[in-house]
């Protein structure tokens, strides 16, 4: 695949140009309408619990329903990336939405496990339209301060899946499955939201497209290390999700299992640690755009280990808050790994976006498919005993360029 020649934003540069009042507008309906499409995601892991007890699921097959949504996200993200990067589609988005207004719907009226699988892969194909676009328009708003964008766009996300399973337990659990019903309505709300981020992304290109063409800069990295680079962020990444993956699918059966929770209260303890990891996903972005991206990724890899290691061997309150400290950490490059790939390859911001947020993505459902099985065939404890030294991947660091460029 073809990266565009342009100019390297270096990857480590601080940024110094503040978003606009109006950009800051476009951010906030960007954020809010991935917090509700991240939201009606995270419906479906917050009622693992309940489908295992009504199905007499087994773990490989929460493992799958994790894949199908993944599946479908991870095959076409990266292909909408590519084909919006040459011919962007700032009117999909309230499509993309539409999709996953479809699939909560189809997922509250399920009524076994088949169609719960399809309604998954639904939802997995309104996100794989969602995210390249919506990632362009994020950086298009940013005015300079990519991971701060970056930062707030995810930050809608992982609040989403944080406050997902918090109201599962407060309403779909007490009230039933057919009340995931309620959830539709946020689809419905984030489609009205990105109609208007799709109006300012059309004004927008029309301008830019009246001004006059800039030349290009000549690329300050070879081509063989771009590519090296963007190989190892994908490595990291899929490390990172796999890892985080694994724990968050099979969290609230683990809390269940091994201390004796009822369902209400692991999806609460699951509500906690997914807040952990918006939160941050969140402090990564402006503390790569002040600090650097590789000192983030560096940061969440060495601070991460001591936690992912102890988690087995931790009582009901170490686990919580063990579990909290990881989401913080590890979730902290995430941000700061998608900017640094974007400014390795300019031009290429969809595509980007579609290799780490669906490719990478992708992985990770086939990771969690695969610790299910384990999981079936030994025990959740030792799928968390193996799975906490993925992060040792995040080594592959040290041979990413160390490049600074003039500030922005």
């Amino acid at each position: 695949m073809a990266l565009a020649q342009s100019t390297l934003a270096a990857p480590n540069a601080p940024a110094t140009i503040a978003p606009t009042g109006a950009a800051m507008g476009i951010l906030t309906a960007l954020s809010l309408s991935h917090m509700c499409n991240d939201m009606v995601q995270s419906v479906a892991q917050a009622m693992y619990p309940t489908f295992r007890d009504l199905y007499g699921l087994s773990f490989l097959q929460l493992g799958l329903v994790t894949l199908a949504f993944q599946g479908t996200a991870s095959v076409l993200q990266p292909l909408v990336g590519y084909w919006t990067d040459r011919r962007p589609m700032p009117l999909a988005l309230p499509g993309a939405m539409a999709a996953t207004f479809i699939g909560i719907v189809a997922f509250a009226l399920t009524r076994g496990y088949p169609l719960l699988v399809v309604s998954v892969a639904i939802i997995g194909i309104g996100s794989a339209i969602f995210h390249p676009e919506a990632s362009r328009a994020a950086r298009s708003a940013s005015g300079g301060r990519h991971g701060l964008a970056q930062s707030l766009f995810q930050l809608g996300g992982n609040f989403g899946q944080a406050i997902g399973p918090l109201l599962v337990a407060l309403i779909v659990t007490p009230l039933g499955q057919t009340s995931a019903l309620l959830f539709a309505g946020l689809a419905l709300i984030a489609m009205v939201l990105l109609a208007r981020v799709s109006r300012w992304r059309v004004a927008r290109m029309a301008a830019q497209a009246a001004q006059p063409k800039k030349a290009a800069a000549i690329n300050t990295l070879p081509r063989p290390v771009v590519l090296r680079s963007l190989a190892i962020l994908m490595l990291l990444v899929f490390s990172k999700v796999s890892y985080l993956s694994g724990l968050g699918t099979y969290y609230a059966v683990y809390l269940k299992d091994n201390f004796g929770l009822s369902n209400q209260q692991a999806q609460l303890l699951l509500f906690v640690f997914l807040l952990a990891v918006a939160a941050g996903t969140f402090i990564g972005g402006p503390v790569g755009d002040r600090y650097g991206r590789k000192f983030v990724i560096w940061a969440s890899i060495v601070g991460v280990l001591p936690f992912t290691m102890a988690m087995p061997y931790l009582g009901l309150v170490g686990t919580v808050i063990d579990t909290v400290c990881i989401g913080l950490v590890l979730a902290s490059a995430f941000s700061a790994i998608v900017v640094y790939a974007q400014e390795l390859a300019p031009g290429n911001v969809g595509v980007i976006a579609g290799l780490f947020f669906g490719l990478a993505f992708g992985l990770g459902g086939v990771a969690a498919a695969v610790l299910g099985w384990i999981a079936d065939m030994t025990s959740l404890r030792l799928v968390y005993q193996m799975t906490a030294f993925l992060p040792l991947i995040g080594l592959l660091t040290v041979f990413l360029p160390n490049v600074r460029a003039k500030p922005l």
